[in-house]
């Protein structure tokens, strides 16, 4: 088997933004609230700050833990999307390509918020 660099520049980039979109974003926080707890904890300023704490048991905690910890969930993101990219599918280019181009926007946007800061 062989890959070119846009290949795996294109799998890089759609498995960065599915992870990002699965672990932080609020649009599919409704996927990751089976799995967490809330915990609320006065700061020092006397502000309530809440925590999300995975939930205990095999299958909540399992999926819990795995959705808080970035790397993990990017393991298995990525090897979804290169299972996805072997067996080539007639939806597998478009699912790609739409999560490589918002991957490559957000880390866009992440340089020009920083430079505009400055």
């Amino acid at each position: 088997m062989s890959i070119s660099f846009m290949e795996l520049l294109i799998l890089a980039l759609a498995s960065f933004r599915l992870t990002r979109l699965l672990v932080y974003d609020k649009i599919t926080e409704f996927i990751r609230r089976p799995f967490f707890e809330e915990l609320e904890e006065m700061n020092k300023d006397g502000e309530a700050e809440i925590y999300l704490v995975p939930k205990k048991g095999a299958i909540r905690g399992f999926f819990g833990n795995l959705l808080s910890c970035y790397w993990c969930t990017g393991v298995w993101v990525s090897i979804f999307l290169c299972v996805l990219y072997l067996y080539n599918t007639p939806f597998t280019l478009p699912i790609l390509l739409v999560l490589a181009v918002a991957g490559l926007a957000a880390m866009i946007e992440t340089v020009i918020q920083k430079w505009m800061e400055d």
